[in-house]
């Protein structure tokens, strides 16, 4: 079995970190790279073509929502943040997102959530 290829972008080294440790525990998830703001999200999701990128909404240079928006022909891409507003969980949906997760979701449900974005059933 192929493990699901996955990149992370957050602008917090200790978020994207705990969020590695927590995916590369599994035997099926990959984390395949990190960037720290939306533009370097875009680019590498281009160059490493992962199969889910994990996507914080507050980021510099671009934001989250709308690097979303240039990679979901690409990839499957799940939301993260610290709370959630309507507008953005809108602005979410409208950009093609597979899903929308709260950054202290459970581990496991984080799990799940990038097994189903992966298989298209985010």
């Amino acid at each position: 079995m192929t493990a699901i290829r996955v990149l992370i972008a957050d602008d917090q080294a200790d978020v994207r970190g705990a969020i590695m440790m927590i995916l590369n525990g599994t035997d099926d998830i990959k984390v395949v790279g990190e960037a720290g703001d939306g533009e370097q999200a875009v680019t590498m999701a281009r160059e490493l073509r992962p199969d889910v990128v994990l996507m914080d909404v507050r980021m510099p240079r671009l934001d989250g929502i709308s690097a979303a928006g240039r990679l979901t022909r690409l990839c499957a891409v799940l939301i993260l943040t610290t709370f959630a507003t309507d507008e953005d969980a809108s602005r979410a949906r409208r950009a093609g997102v597979a899903g929308f997760l709260l950054k202290d979701t459970e581990a496991t449900a984080l799990v799940e959530a990038v097994r189903a974005a992966a298989r298209g059933s985010g």
